[in-house]
């Protein structure tokens, strides 16, 4: 379970720093604000949905979880 976990921590931060950099370059494209905020929501949607993904196993789950089916 250790070596689980760490190899779950080295995703995460491998994932944070790539939806970081998305997010940076997000806002250095000039996009009107309306559209600016639907991308940044889309982008963190897909990050939250991402990590609930990696953490139901760790709690236990996985694709047998009643949530996920």
């Amino acid at each position: 379970l250790p070596i689980q976990m760490i190899g779950l921590l080295v995703t995460v931060l491998v994932m944070c720093i790539i939806f970081g950099v998305i997010w940076w370059i997000l806002t250095m494209i000039p996009l009107p604000p309306p559209f600016m905020q639907i991308a940044r929501v889309v982008c963190a949607v897909i990050f939250l949905i991402w990590l609930i993904y990696l953490l139901i196993p760790l709690a236990g789950g996985g694709f047998g979880h009643p949530y996920i089916r």
